[in-house]
């Protein structure tokens, strides 16, 4: 922290002293560096295919010429402001000074390019609807957490029940790839900033995550996963419970193979509480990002919809990134400060159905000029606004078992065969650029028919969500009166990010489903080994 501060200090000194003709002092400069410790354990088949360990330091920095009103980040040249390196393992300070200094020196030289690039263009296009400057005015922050130590872990205990987990698949020979994988994190971020911000914060992360495929007789490939997180390796499920957990996504995936194809669908539809969750983070929490209100090129789809309807009336939606847990869950979206330097903070962005604000980096936008503690990035990225923990909540709730007779009584109404139960979302993503089609399309893991004539529910495959988000927001009728949790990772312009989506069980009088595709390769001509073999020989 000493070395990066007294080398912004002297580049921004130094800097604007020597410049030359046409050439531009920076007026702003920060150094995001990171230290991780990672070990990972993963195996497959019932064997460790790898068990390692990393470490590694690196930083990001930061350089802004002009002035905040228009900047080399401006337009589309935000992300090159940055310039990412690595930084020396040991606490060298001479050696630590010298990487900074060269990394400053070749990031000063591309926004000098930059600008110039911004200032013809500016020269001769039109006038941009929003004018709103490049970067926001915010307060600078203090404050210095001590460094938590790289992860201890009981490599063998570990090993053996991974490669314990891996074998429970051993048992399902249809199932063709399997990895069960374990990865302990601890990191230690410091931020500096010519501003005045000197910030040091530990993060610590652990994670399994169960990714397993199998293939239909007509082609389809099909995966199931399953993630457990937590802040230490002792607050993760037990070994019986994980088993339990594998054991039935197994069996899910044994049931899909020989469960027949969707046709497509636009109908009554219940979704739980977690497959909510990753809908309304794909729906909507990607169209709240601040950055997505200016430019010509985003669809601004609810820009100028403050203080409109978007949603029921008996709906909210708030960010809390200051949330660790949720009902003793872990929570993945957590933060304290965001990759700018911003304490994290919780917003409201809709309430009683009607729009408040964005989720808002320091990137200005019309009505809205600072940030809320939301600008994240994977390292090596620029910061925008994205989403941490999205908590959706209902001020008309349902128990979840009514919610299933007012899905059939839905049906009814409507004179539909079926309706559909989604139980599980796996990922999604949405467009959100005027090129595109302002439209979305979220994956399903596990979809049902339900019938209302009262047959058993059917499980079904290759389903996929489709439509565009002002239609499909409008079509809830009702909650459930319980929240469920997803964790995950969620990728955008600036990176892959750490994400946590909350929601209660929700009933839709219309959701619209295509077929995915279907996929030409077939199962496996040569049986498995596992096939025809005893337990003893496995």
């Amino acid at each position: 922290m000493d070395a990066m501060t007294a080398e912004l200090d002297r580049a921004m000194t130094s800097l604007s002293k020597a410049v030359q003709p046409n050439q531009q002092p920076p007026y702003y400069i920060g150094y995001d560096a990171h230290e991780q410790t990672r070990l990972s354990v993963v195996a497959q088949q019932g064997a460790i295919l790898s068990s390692d360990e990393s470490h590694q330091r690196t930083a990001d920095i930061t350089v802004r010429v002009g002035d905040p009103k228009v900047d080399n980040t401006h337009g589309t040249h935000h992300a090159t402001a940055l310039h990412s390196i690595e930084l020396p393992l040991t606490d060298n300070r001479s050696a630590i000074v010298r990487t900074l200094w060269w990394g400053t020196n070749t990031c000063y030289a591309n926004a000098l390019q930059n600008y110039l690039k911004v200032k013809s263009e500016l020269a001769v296009q039109a006038k941009e609807e929003d004018s709103s400057p490049d970067f926001s005015h915010q307060d600078s922050f203090r404050a210095e957490q001590p460094p938590i130590p790289a992860p201890t872990l009981d490599r063998k205990g570990w090993e053996d029940r991974i490669r314990a987990l891996s074998a429970i698949f051993r048992a399902h020979p249809q199932i063709i790839s399997n990895t069960v994988g374990l990865t302990v994190s601890a990191q230690n971020n410091y931020f500096v900033s010519s501003e005045g911000s000197r910030l040091s914060y530990p993060h610590q992360l652990v994670r399994i995550i169960v990714v397993a495929s199998t293939r239909a007789e007509d082609g389809m490939s099909i995966s199931l996963a399953r993630t457990f997180e937590s802040r230490t390796e002792h607050d993760l499920p037990s070994q019986v419970e994980l088993e339990r957990q594998i054991k039935l996504l197994a069996g899910q995936l044994d049931a899909l193979r020989t469960a027949p194809t969707a046709e497509p669908y636009n109908g009554p539809a219940l979704l739980s509480g977690r497959a909510a969750a990753v809908f309304f983070h794909e729906v909507l929490g990607h169209r709240l990002e601040g950055q997505r209100q200016r430019g010509t090129q985003e669809g601004e789809t609810f820009t100028k919809e403050v203080g409109n309807l978007i949603l029921p009336a008996f709906i909210s939606v708030a960010d809390d990134p200051t949330l660790s847990t949720l009902n003793g869950t872990y929570l993945s979206g957590y933060y304290a400060y965001d990759d700018e330097g911003q304490p994290a903070q919780k917003v409201e962005l809709v309430q009683n159905g009607i729009l408040k604000q964005f989720l808002m980096s320091r990137i200005p936008i019309a009505n809205f000029d600072i940030s809320n503690g939301h600008g994240r990035a994977q390292d090596g990225r620029m910061p925008t606004g994205r989403q941490g923990n999205l908590i959706v909540t209902s001020a008309k709730t349902t128990p979840e078992k009514k919610l299933r007779q007012l899905l059939l009584d839905e049906i009814k109404k409507e004179n539909k065969p079926y309706g559909l139960y989604f139980e599980d979302i796996a990922s999604g993503y949405t467009l959100t650029q005027r090129v595109t089609p302002q439209a979305f399309q979220v994956i399903p893991q596990l979809v049902y028919r339900v019938y209302a004539d009262g047959r058993p529910d059917e499980l079904v495959r290759g389903v996929q969500i489709v439509g565009t988000p002002q239609a499909s927001l409008t079509h809830i009728l009702a909650t459930g009166d319980k929240q469920d949790i997803f964790n995950g990772e969620c990728g955008a312009e600036s990176g892959s990010i750490p994400v946590s989506a909350i929601a209660p069980a929700m009933l839709f009088s219309s959701i619209e489903t295509q077929k995915a595709p279907q996929g030409k390769v077939r199962p496996p001509i040569l049986p498995s080994p596992d096939a025809d073999s005893t337990p003893e020989a496995q």
